[in-house]
């Protein structure tokens, strides 16, 4: 994945009077998940913007509320790719990466971004770029290619997780279908059921004649 390198600051203020005027001032208001899950009680000291969230069984883990500028995140936001996301929380440096964002229903403005903050030991689930290549066999015969998953959702370290999975039709025969069960890319594990179409060579009208009319 690429890099996107992104400031970001402590946001100690909630509520949604708070929130209001933060978007007022064209900033967006972000969640950090994903922290180290710890013993209960916490016997440390929190950072600005971090809070303690209960998950059970007498455990607990960090998360960090922060805040970013609308101008900041555009090339993130409106961009088929994906990135790894370096967040400077004044200075401090915290890898990421995009889950969920939250559009206003009517405007379509950003009004609220979700990070999970990610290293290199512990795998993640990120959607992925689907990209064909390659001249399929049933596309020569007349048929049409046809890509049904656009992304495909992949568990990795976030360091071995590519911009694009290239997928290669060049056997994909007249009628055919290419399922997730099929493929394989080092290194990495995909999390779409295995029976899941990812693309398919279609039988079009002149095709169904060519094939209709060969089988006289």
């Amino acid at each position: 994945m690429e890099l996107f390198k992104l400031s970001a600051e402590p946001r100690e203020m909630l509520g949604k009077k708070a929130t209001k005027a933060l978007r007022a001032e064209g900033k967006v208001p972000v969640v950090l998940n994903g922290g180290e899950v710890f013993e209960l009680p916490f016997k440390g000291t929190l950072k600005p913007g971090e809070k303690i969230v209960e998950l059970g069984n007498g455990k607990g883990m960090i998360t960090t509320d922060l805040v970013v500028t609308n101008d900041a995140i555009r090339k993130l936001i409106y961009t088929p790719d994906i990135y790894a996301v370096e967040l400077d929380v004044n200075g401090e440096k915290r890898m990421a990466v995009l889950k969920d964002i939250q559009f206003h229903p009517v405007k379509d403005t950003i009004l609220h971004l979700d990070f999970l903050e990610v290293n290199d030991k512990k795998p993640v689930v990120i959607e992925v770029p689907v990209k064909l290549e390659g001249h399929a066999e049933g596309v020569k015969a007349g048929g049409k290619l046809a890509l049904s998953m656009k992304k495909l959702k992949v568990r990795a370290v976030y360091t071995a997780i590519p911009e694009r999975l290239i997928i290669n039709v060049d056997n994909l025969g007249l009628g055919k279908t290419l399922q997730v069960g099929e493929l394989h890319f080092d290194g990495l594990e995909l999390v779409n059921a295995k029976n899941a179409v990812v693309c398919a060579v279609q039988l079009t009208r002149a095709a169904r004649g060519a094939q209709a009319a060969a089988n006289k």
